[in-house]
């Protein structure tokens, strides 16, 4: 499964939550002016901070990363104590590849509010990214140890993608099995699992989880091949031809329509 930052941008800041509070810290990143015009100079530094942040948020998940990193270089200018600026600026400097940046902008987030499931949660990823799958873990289950993160499933999830980068498939089977646990439901949880079960040949499981998949979100052609490869194993024809007849209409032009055109199931 491919995630982006952008994805990630979706959890920028969670004000209403936590509040998005962090106390002072001394010290500038790079990449953060001296200054920088600001909303309101009868506004706290606070306010202009997060209103700001607000604001590069909105143009990240646009996909407008210039003006995003302009203000959220103005936010972390107007109060270098706000962390969610930070955490932004470590999103937007991830999309730019200026990866030491990104490094620098997460890891003073974080040092700025070290129990923030956001700033966790995006770090964590962007280490999984950069081949520090084992450093990732960490981070995705700091996020999942506060008691108002909203949305442990995602880090379990995706924390469970790491740890099969790694080899690591009993950490990602018991990640995948408490995001379940937290949200039966919870699709991109249930394709993950389904597959690892087919590939360790629990079949009646991995049907189970992949047809649960196709109920509670949109049939995909890689959710569609992996429930036809099982009804192929289970020995069920029918099953295997009508996920066919739905690959080929939904998906004609998939690599997986190609690869059953072909007869390559494996």
């Amino acid at each position: 499964m491919k995630w982006t930052y952008r994805a990630l941008g979706l959890m920028v800041c969670s004000a209403g939550l936590f509040g998005c509070a962090a106390g002072p810290l001394s010290g500038d990143i790079p990449g953060v002016s001296d200054s920088g015009p600001i909303i309101g100079e009868v506004a706290g530094s606070r306010e202009r901070a997060r209103i700001h942040t607000e604001l590069a948020s909105s143009y990240y998940q646009r996909g407008n990363l210039g003006v995003a990193l302009s203000e959220a270089r103005i936010a972390a200018d107007a109060d270098s104590g706000y962390a969610p600026a930070f955490n932004l600026l470590g999103l937007i400097y991830a999309d730019l590849r200026e990866n030491d940046l990104a490094v620098e902008a997460f890891q003073r987030s974080l040092s700025l509010n070290p129990n923030d499931p956001d700033a966790n949660h995006n770090y964590a990823w962007f280490l999984c990214e950069h081949k520090r799958e084992d450093e990732s873990v960490h981070y995705f289950l700091q996020a999942i140890r506060h008691p108002l993160y909203a949305t442990p499933q995602k880090s379990y999830t995706m924390a469970a993608e790491c740890a099969l980068r790694i080899k690591k498939e009993r950490d990602a089977i018991e990640y995948l099995e408490r995001a379940l646990k937290l949200d039966p439901n919870y699709s991109p949880a249930l394709i993950s699992l389904a597959g690892i079960r087919y590939q360790r040949g629990e079949l009646d499981v991995a049907r189970n989880l992949v047809g649960r998949y196709n109920k509670v979100a949109e049939p995909t052609a890689e959710s569609l091949w992996l429930a036809l490869r099982i009804e192929r194993k289970l020995g069920d024809p029918s099953g295997m031809a009508s996920y066919a007849n739905q690959l080929r209409r939904r998906f004609p032009g998939s690599k997986q329509t190609q690869e059953l055109q072909r007869g390559r199931f494996e």
